[in-house]
């Protein structure tokens, strides 16, 4: 396909093939990946901002067996806006593999009781909020449309992701008091580490976590500090989430990596990362088996 001209074509990951050091244990769910094309098949939106090298259902099935991770959650990348396909087509191939995170219309009535239903059957178990790219940052987290959203998805038992900079949100905590489903926070609240984990609204953060309203994705450290790995700096939230709130985590690898403009991480090397940051086996259970399966409503697994 032809790239459009505001959309540079992104770095690809990592081809080589290498699985980690530590073994995840059986189940392991990668709670956050996208699936980019192939561009032919599923073009991408005109008003995307980046393009993705194509990283497909195939590629991203051969990386799970040399990460040696069973299942995952697949989120709709921005560069398809709110048309779903090529995620939903992953997920009808491998439906007890794979769980989907979907972007629909900001209008909360935009789609049908029976259209959301069709989603939930497809595999769908959360509706993606990405706020991190507002022009107008005085409007705020128009948190009204957000609590309508939510109650639409909430029969369903869904929840709702939320792409923030959660260090712009002082007030954080007392904007989701009492939100009518249960929020997931990408990129572990996605405050660069020059903010430091004393910042009101990563405070904030930690306290949803402890009071059981909300989840956060160990995920994407290199997006939110300046150095590469082993990411030292991140180290302290790594930490802070695990001190708030250890059965409300949940981690993913972040593939394909778009749009890193630092030095790209091999996928080996992250998960050796996360085994070194949580070390106690039964946590790293908790937060790569456990907790996935309560939050994405996956299937037993005969393990």
């Amino acid at each position: 396909m032809t790239n459009h001209p505001s959309a540079p074509l992104c770095q690809a990951p990592d081809p080589e093939i290498r699985s980690p050091k530590i073994a995840f244990p059986a189940g392991a769910v990668d709670c956050h990946a996208h699936v980019c094309g192939p561009a032919a098949q599923f073009p991408y939106a005109q008003e995307r901002i980046y393009t993705p090298p194509d990283a497909s259902l195939e590629n991203y099935n051969s990386l799970l067996q040399m990460l040696g991770v069973d299942r995952a959650v697949l989120v709709q990348p921005s560069v398809y806006g709110t048309d779903n396909k090529a995620m939903l087509a992953a997920l009808k191939a491998q439906p007890k593999k794979f769980r989907g995170v979907a972007v629909i219309p900001a209008n909360p009535n935009a789609l049908s009781d029976n259209e959301l239903e069709q989603l939930h059957t497809s595999g769908v178990r959360g509706i993606r909020c990405n706020l991190v790219d507002v022009a107008d940052k005085s409007a705020g987290l128009l948190i009204q449309n957000l609590k309508a959203l939510a109650e639409r998805i909430k029969p369903f038992g869904w929840h709702l992701e939320l792409l923030m900079h959660v260090n712009e949100y002082p007030d954080l905590a007392q904007v989701f008091e009492n939100f009518p489903v249960d929020l997931v926070f990408g990129h572990f609240g996605y405050s660069h580490t020059k903010h430091g984990i004393q910042d009101p609204g990563f405070q904030g953060l930690l306290e949803l976590l402890k009071n059981q309203q909300a989840w956060v994705k160990m995920t994407g450290p290199y997006r939110i500090c300046d150095g590469n790995l082993p990411y030292a700096d991140m180290r302290p939230f790594n930490d802070a989430v695990i001190d708030a709130n250890p059965k409300r985590l949940i981690w993913g690898s972040d593939w394909p990596h778009v749009m890193v403009k630092k030095q790209m991480p091999h996928d080996a090397d992250l998960c050796d990362l996360f085994s070194d940051w949580v070390t106690d086996p039964s946590l790293r259970k908790s937060i790569l088996v456990d907790n996935p399966c309560i939050l994405y409503d996956f299937p037993a697994i005969n393990l």
